[in-house]
Protein backbone atom coordinates (compact mmCIF):
# COMPACT_ATOMS: atom_id res chain seq x y z
CA UNK A 1 0.00 0.00 0.00
CA UNK A 2 1.40 3.39 -0.98
CA UNK A 3 1.93 5.98 1.74
CA UNK A 4 -0.34 9.04 1.50
CA UNK A 5 1.17 12.03 -0.25
CA UNK A 6 1.54 14.89 2.27
CA UNK A 7 0.02 18.27 1.63
CA UNK A 8 2.96 20.56 0.68
CA UNK A 9 1.36 23.48 2.57
CA UNK A 10 1.52 21.44 5.78
CA UNK A 11 5.24 20.68 5.50
CA UNK A 12 7.72 22.74 7.56
CA UNK A 13 9.47 25.40 5.53
CA UNK A 14 13.24 25.37 5.19
CA UNK A 15 13.15 29.07 5.89
CA UNK A 16 11.10 31.10 8.35
CA UNK A 17 8.84 33.82 7.04
CA UNK A 18 10.66 37.13 6.89
CA UNK A 19 9.67 39.69 9.53
CA UNK A 20 9.26 43.21 8.19
CA UNK A 21 8.68 44.58 11.68
CA UNK A 22 10.52 46.84 14.15
CA UNK A 23 11.33 43.83 16.37
CA UNK A 24 11.34 41.07 17.21
CA UNK A 25 12.84 40.71 13.79
CA UNK A 26 14.42 38.27 11.37
CA UNK A 27 17.72 37.00 12.76
CA UNK A 28 20.62 35.20 11.11
CA UNK A 29 20.92 31.44 11.26
CA UNK A 30 24.10 31.78 13.31
CA UNK A 31 22.32 33.94 15.92
CA UNK A 32 19.64 31.26 16.23
CA UNK A 33 22.31 28.57 16.35
CA UNK A 34 24.06 30.31 19.25
CA UNK A 35 21.06 29.49 21.43
CA UNK A 36 21.47 25.71 20.97
CA UNK A 37 23.47 25.54 24.17
CA UNK A 38 22.76 25.76 27.87
CA UNK A 39 24.60 28.19 30.11
CA UNK A 40 24.99 28.16 33.88
CA UNK A 41 23.83 31.48 35.24
CA UNK A 42 26.35 31.32 38.08
CA UNK A 43 29.20 29.89 36.03
CA UNK A 44 32.23 32.09 35.44
CA UNK A 45 32.13 31.57 31.66
CA UNK A 46 28.63 33.00 31.43
CA UNK A 47 29.47 35.86 33.80
CA UNK A 48 32.53 36.68 31.68
CA UNK A 49 30.26 36.83 28.63
CA UNK A 50 27.90 39.25 30.41
CA UNK A 51 30.85 41.44 31.39
CA UNK A 52 32.12 41.36 27.80
CA UNK A 53 28.72 42.36 26.41
CA UNK A 54 28.47 45.27 28.84
CA UNK A 55 31.90 46.49 27.72
CA UNK A 56 31.10 46.00 24.04
CA UNK A 57 27.90 48.03 24.35
CA UNK A 58 29.85 50.94 25.82
CA UNK A 59 32.43 50.70 23.04
CA UNK A 60 29.69 50.54 20.41
CA UNK A 61 28.27 53.78 21.81
CA UNK A 62 31.70 55.44 21.85
CA UNK A 63 31.70 55.47 25.67
CA UNK A 64 33.87 54.05 28.44
CA UNK A 65 33.86 53.50 32.18
CA UNK A 66 36.88 55.76 32.40
CA UNK A 67 34.60 58.54 31.13
CA UNK A 68 32.04 57.69 33.81
CA UNK A 69 29.58 55.52 31.86
CA UNK A 70 27.92 52.20 32.67
CA UNK A 71 26.02 49.58 30.68
CA UNK A 72 23.38 47.67 32.63
CA UNK A 73 21.47 44.67 31.30
CA UNK A 74 17.96 44.06 32.59
CA UNK A 75 15.67 41.06 32.08
CA UNK A 76 12.56 41.82 30.03
CA UNK A 77 11.65 43.78 26.93
CA UNK A 78 12.55 47.35 26.12
CA UNK A 79 9.46 48.50 27.97
CA UNK A 80 10.94 46.99 31.15
CA UNK A 81 14.11 49.01 30.60
CA UNK A 82 12.24 52.30 30.17
CA UNK A 83 10.08 51.60 33.19
CA UNK A 84 13.16 50.66 35.23
CA UNK A 85 14.64 54.12 34.58
CA UNK A 86 11.40 55.81 35.65
CA UNK A 87 10.91 53.53 38.67
CA UNK A 88 14.52 53.89 39.80
CA UNK A 89 15.82 57.28 38.78
CA UNK A 90 13.08 59.80 39.55
CA UNK A 91 13.06 61.13 43.13
CA UNK A 92 9.88 61.49 45.16
CA UNK A 93 9.88 65.22 44.42
CA UNK A 94 10.69 64.66 40.73
CA UNK A 95 8.63 65.61 37.69
CA UNK A 96 9.08 64.38 34.12
CA UNK A 97 8.44 66.26 30.87
CA UNK A 98 7.49 63.68 28.22
CA UNK A 99 7.76 64.52 24.53
CA UNK A 100 5.39 62.32 22.56
CA UNK A 101 4.24 61.93 18.98
CA UNK A 102 3.16 58.31 18.98
CA UNK A 103 2.20 55.18 20.89
CA UNK A 104 5.52 54.71 22.66
CA UNK A 105 5.55 58.22 24.07
CA UNK A 106 2.02 57.56 25.27
CA UNK A 107 3.28 54.35 26.90
CA UNK A 108 5.82 56.43 28.84
CA UNK A 109 2.93 58.50 30.16
CA UNK A 110 1.13 55.33 31.31
CA UNK A 111 4.28 54.19 33.13
CA UNK A 112 4.49 57.49 34.99
CA UNK A 113 0.79 57.37 35.84
CA UNK A 114 1.13 53.86 37.29
CA UNK A 115 4.18 54.90 39.31
CA UNK A 116 2.33 58.06 40.46
CA UNK A 117 5.20 60.20 39.24
CA UNK A 118 4.23 63.82 38.42
CA UNK A 119 4.66 64.63 34.75
CA UNK A 120 3.76 67.06 32.02
CA UNK A 121 3.25 66.20 28.35
CA UNK A 122 4.41 67.96 25.18
CA UNK A 123 2.54 66.42 22.24
CA UNK A 124 3.07 66.92 18.56
CA UNK A 125 1.05 65.19 15.85
CA UNK A 126 2.17 61.77 14.70
CA UNK A 127 3.74 63.14 11.52
CA UNK A 128 5.60 65.93 13.32
CA UNK A 129 8.88 65.63 15.27
CA UNK A 130 9.14 66.81 18.87
CA UNK A 131 9.39 70.59 19.18
CA UNK A 132 12.65 71.86 20.77
CA UNK A 133 11.29 75.41 21.14
CA UNK A 134 8.27 74.17 23.07
CA UNK A 135 10.58 72.22 25.39
CA UNK A 136 12.76 75.29 25.93
CA UNK A 137 9.73 77.37 26.86
CA UNK A 138 8.37 74.67 29.17
CA UNK A 139 11.61 74.22 31.10
CA UNK A 140 12.01 77.97 31.41
CA UNK A 141 8.53 78.30 32.87
CA UNK A 142 8.44 75.25 35.17
CA UNK A 143 11.32 74.86 37.61
CA UNK A 144 9.73 71.75 39.19
CA UNK A 145 10.58 69.62 36.13
CA UNK A 146 13.61 67.46 36.95
CA UNK A 147 13.73 65.09 33.97
CA UNK A 148 12.99 65.13 30.24
CA UNK A 149 12.07 61.95 28.35
CA UNK A 150 12.03 61.55 24.56
CA UNK A 151 11.99 58.81 21.93
CA UNK A 152 14.55 58.83 19.15
CA UNK A 153 12.68 56.83 16.50
CA UNK A 154 8.94 56.64 17.19
CA UNK A 155 8.01 53.41 15.43
CA UNK A 156 4.32 54.28 15.46
CA UNK A 157 5.13 56.01 12.18
CA UNK A 158 8.91 55.83 11.75
CA UNK A 159 9.38 59.52 12.53
CA UNK A 160 12.85 60.54 13.74
CA UNK A 161 12.94 63.00 16.63
CA UNK A 162 15.70 65.62 17.15
CA UNK A 163 17.26 64.14 20.28
CA UNK A 164 20.44 66.20 20.02
CA UNK A 165 18.60 69.52 20.01
CA UNK A 166 16.32 68.36 22.81
CA UNK A 167 19.30 67.24 24.86
CA UNK A 168 21.17 70.50 24.48
CA UNK A 169 18.12 72.39 25.71
CA UNK A 170 17.70 69.97 28.61
CA UNK A 171 21.34 70.40 29.62
CA UNK A 172 21.17 74.19 29.38
CA UNK A 173 18.29 74.11 31.87
CA UNK A 174 20.14 71.69 34.17
CA UNK A 175 17.72 68.76 33.93
CA UNK A 176 18.31 65.02 33.48
CA UNK A 177 17.75 63.61 29.99
CA UNK A 178 16.27 60.15 29.26
CA UNK A 179 16.21 58.79 25.70
CA UNK A 180 14.34 55.75 24.45
CA UNK A 181 16.54 54.62 21.54
CA UNK A 182 14.85 51.24 21.25
CA UNK A 183 14.60 51.18 17.47
CA UNK A 184 17.59 53.37 16.60
CA UNK A 185 20.57 52.26 18.69
CA UNK A 186 22.79 50.16 16.46
CA UNK A 187 21.42 51.73 13.27
CA UNK A 188 21.91 55.47 13.82
CA UNK A 189 25.11 57.00 15.20
CA UNK A 190 24.31 58.78 18.48
CA UNK A 191 26.69 61.33 19.97
CA UNK A 192 25.99 60.95 23.69
CA UNK A 193 27.93 64.04 24.73
CA UNK A 194 26.54 66.33 22.03
CA UNK A 195 23.06 65.06 22.87
CA UNK A 196 23.66 65.46 26.64
CA UNK A 197 22.15 62.03 27.27
CA UNK A 198 22.10 60.79 30.86
CA UNK A 199 20.13 57.56 30.38
CA UNK A 200 19.61 55.74 27.07
CA UNK A 201 17.54 52.57 26.78
CA UNK A 202 17.52 50.00 24.01
CA UNK A 203 16.81 46.31 23.54
CA UNK A 204 18.47 43.09 22.41
CA UNK A 205 15.98 42.36 19.63
CA UNK A 206 16.23 45.53 17.59
CA UNK A 207 19.03 46.89 15.41
CA UNK A 208 21.75 44.73 16.97
CA UNK A 209 19.67 41.82 15.62
CA UNK A 210 19.55 39.63 18.69
CA UNK A 211 16.48 37.91 20.12
CA UNK A 212 14.03 39.09 22.82
CA UNK A 213 14.90 38.61 26.46
CA UNK A 214 16.59 41.70 27.83
CA UNK A 215 16.94 45.44 27.52
CA UNK A 216 19.96 47.55 28.39
CA UNK A 217 20.58 51.00 29.79
CA UNK A 218 23.63 53.13 29.04
CA UNK A 219 23.97 55.81 31.68
CA UNK A 220 26.25 58.20 33.47
CA UNK A 221 27.52 56.47 36.58
CA UNK A 222 27.32 59.60 38.73
CA UNK A 223 23.69 60.20 37.71
CA UNK A 224 22.79 56.61 38.57
CA UNK A 225 24.53 56.56 41.97
CA UNK A 226 22.75 59.80 42.86
CA UNK A 227 19.50 57.76 42.79
CA UNK A 228 20.39 55.69 45.86
CA UNK A 229 17.20 54.94 47.80
CA UNK A 230 14.81 56.20 45.11
CA UNK A 231 13.75 52.87 43.59
CA UNK A 232 10.01 52.16 43.73
CA UNK A 233 10.48 48.57 42.54
CA UNK A 234 12.65 45.63 43.61
CA UNK A 235 13.13 43.87 40.27
CA UNK A 236 13.31 47.11 38.26
CA UNK A 237 15.91 48.71 40.56
CA UNK A 238 18.56 49.82 38.07
CA UNK A 239 21.17 50.76 40.66
CA UNK A 240 20.54 47.46 42.45
CA UNK A 241 21.16 45.63 39.18
CA UNK A 242 24.46 47.43 38.66
CA UNK A 243 25.56 46.68 42.21
CA UNK A 244 24.76 43.02 41.59
CA UNK A 245 27.03 42.96 38.54
CA UNK A 246 29.78 44.72 40.46
CA UNK A 247 29.47 42.36 43.43
CA UNK A 248 29.75 39.02 41.65
CA UNK A 249 29.21 39.57 37.91
CA UNK A 250 25.73 38.10 38.07
CA UNK A 251 22.19 39.20 37.35
CA UNK A 252 20.31 39.56 40.63
CA UNK A 253 17.56 37.24 39.37
CA UNK A 254 17.36 34.52 36.71
CA UNK A 255 19.13 35.82 33.60
CA UNK A 256 17.95 35.31 30.00
CA UNK A 257 20.83 32.96 29.27
CA UNK A 258 19.94 31.97 25.71
CA UNK A 259 19.23 35.58 24.72
CA UNK A 260 22.67 36.51 26.04
CA UNK A 261 24.31 33.78 23.95
CA UNK A 262 22.47 35.02 20.86
CA UNK A 263 23.39 38.63 21.57
CA UNK A 264 27.10 37.86 21.79
CA UNK A 265 26.88 36.35 18.30
CA UNK A 266 24.80 39.29 17.06
CA UNK A 267 27.47 41.71 18.27
CA UNK A 268 30.11 39.72 16.40
CA UNK A 269 28.04 40.00 13.22
CA UNK A 270 27.55 43.72 13.75
CA UNK A 271 31.33 44.12 13.95
CA UNK A 272 31.76 42.13 10.72
CA UNK A 273 29.28 44.42 8.97
CA UNK A 274 31.30 47.49 9.88
CA UNK A 275 29.59 48.47 13.11
CA UNK A 276 26.81 51.02 13.27
CA UNK A 277 27.98 52.82 10.13
CA UNK A 278 27.99 49.63 8.08
CA UNK A 279 24.58 48.54 9.31
CA UNK A 280 23.16 51.99 8.63
CA UNK A 281 24.20 51.66 4.98
CA UNK A 282 22.26 48.40 4.59
CA UNK A 283 19.17 49.65 6.39
CA UNK A 284 19.15 52.87 4.38
CA UNK A 285 19.36 50.91 1.13
CA UNK A 286 16.58 48.63 2.35
CA UNK A 287 14.39 51.65 2.98
CA UNK A 288 15.18 53.25 -0.36
CA UNK A 289 14.45 50.01 -2.21
CA UNK A 290 11.20 49.49 -0.34
CA UNK A 291 9.96 53.04 -0.80
CA UNK A 292 10.74 53.11 -4.51
CA UNK A 293 9.00 49.79 -5.04
CA UNK A 294 5.89 50.69 -3.05
CA UNK A 295 5.56 54.03 -4.82
CA UNK A 296 5.81 52.26 -8.16
CA UNK A 297 2.88 50.06 -7.10
CA UNK A 298 0.92 53.20 -6.18
CA UNK A 299 1.19 53.19 -2.36
CA UNK A 300 1.76 56.45 -0.48
CA UNK A 301 3.93 56.75 2.61
CA UNK A 302 2.46 58.55 5.60
CA UNK A 303 5.47 60.69 6.55
CA UNK A 304 7.21 63.39 4.52
CA UNK A 305 10.78 62.38 3.54
CA UNK A 306 12.49 64.98 5.75
CA UNK A 307 11.27 63.33 9.00
CA UNK A 308 11.19 59.69 7.85
CA UNK A 309 13.68 57.30 9.44
CA UNK A 310 15.07 54.27 7.64
CA UNK A 311 13.86 51.97 10.44
CA UNK A 312 10.20 51.47 9.54
CA UNK A 313 7.80 53.08 7.06
CA UNK A 314 4.05 53.62 7.39
CA UNK A 315 1.94 53.29 4.25
CA UNK A 316 -1.60 54.63 3.86
CA UNK A 317 -4.38 52.14 3.12
CA UNK A 318 -5.60 52.15 -0.49
CA UNK A 319 -8.83 54.11 -0.96
CA UNK A 320 -10.45 51.14 -2.73
CA UNK A 321 -13.25 49.83 -0.42
CA UNK A 322 -12.27 46.27 -1.37
CA UNK A 323 -9.08 46.67 0.68
CA UNK A 324 -9.13 45.19 4.18
CA UNK A 325 -5.91 44.90 6.12
CA UNK A 326 -6.68 41.42 7.47
CA UNK A 327 -7.16 39.86 4.01
CA UNK A 328 -4.17 41.77 2.64
CA UNK A 329 -1.95 40.79 5.59
CA UNK A 330 -2.87 37.10 5.40
CA UNK A 331 -2.20 36.90 1.66
CA UNK A 332 1.19 38.57 1.97
CA UNK A 333 2.01 36.30 4.92
CA UNK A 334 1.14 33.22 2.84
CA UNK A 335 3.85 34.36 0.42
CA UNK A 336 6.45 34.34 3.22
CA UNK A 337 6.44 37.96 4.37
CA UNK A 338 5.06 39.26 7.68
CA UNK A 339 4.06 42.93 7.77
CA UNK A 340 3.12 45.08 10.77
CA UNK A 341 -0.24 46.69 11.56
CA UNK A 342 -0.52 50.46 11.87
CA UNK A 343 -0.81 52.31 15.19
CA UNK A 344 -1.55 55.81 13.95
CA UNK A 345 -4.66 57.35 15.46
CA UNK A 346 -5.28 59.86 12.64
CA UNK A 347 -4.93 57.60 9.59
CA UNK A 348 -5.37 53.99 8.45
CA UNK A 349 -1.90 52.63 7.82
CA UNK A 350 0.23 49.52 7.86
CA UNK A 351 3.96 49.41 8.45
CA UNK A 352 6.94 47.72 6.82
CA UNK A 353 10.23 47.50 8.71
CA UNK A 354 13.66 47.65 7.10
CA UNK A 355 15.69 46.29 10.01
CA UNK A 356 16.79 42.81 11.00
CA UNK A 357 18.57 40.30 8.77
CA UNK A 358 17.03 41.76 5.62
CA UNK A 359 18.71 42.86 2.41
CA UNK A 360 17.75 44.66 -0.79
CA UNK A 361 16.55 41.44 -2.52
CA UNK A 362 14.24 40.84 0.47
CA UNK A 363 12.77 44.32 0.07
CA UNK A 364 12.17 43.70 -3.63
CA UNK A 365 10.60 40.35 -2.76
CA UNK A 366 8.12 41.84 -0.29
CA UNK A 367 7.16 44.55 -2.79
CA UNK A 368 6.59 41.81 -5.39
CA UNK A 369 4.45 39.83 -2.92
CA UNK A 370 2.40 42.95 -2.14
CA UNK A 371 1.94 43.65 -5.85
CA UNK A 372 0.74 40.10 -6.44
CA UNK A 373 -1.64 40.35 -3.50
CA UNK A 374 -3.16 43.61 -4.68
CA UNK A 375 -3.71 42.08 -8.11
CA UNK A 376 -5.25 38.91 -6.66
CA UNK A 377 -7.65 40.93 -4.51
CA UNK A 378 -8.57 43.20 -7.41
CA UNK A 379 -7.64 46.36 -5.52
CA UNK A 380 -7.12 49.59 -7.42
CA UNK A 381 -4.32 51.83 -6.13
CA UNK A 382 -4.70 54.71 -8.55
CA UNK A 383 -7.85 56.71 -9.28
Amino acid sequence: MNAPVPNPAALPSARDKLLFTPGPLTTSFSVKQAMLHDAGSWHWEFNDMVASIRQRLLSLAGLSREQGWEAILLQGSGTFGVEAVFQSCIPTHGKVAVLTNGAYGERMILMLQHARIPHVVLRTTEDTPNDPKALDQLLASDSTITHVAAIHCETTTGVLNPIEQLGQITRRHGRTYIVDAMSSFGAYPIDFEASAIDFLISSANKCIEGVPGFSFVLCRRARLFATEGWARSLSLDLLGQLKGFEKNGQFRYTPPTHSILAFQQALDELDLEGGIAGRAVRYRRNHQTLLAGMQTLGFKSYLPPNVQSYIITSFIFPADPKFTFDAFYRRVSSKGHILYPGKISQADTFRIGNIGRLFEPDMRAVVHAIGETIEELGIQLRS
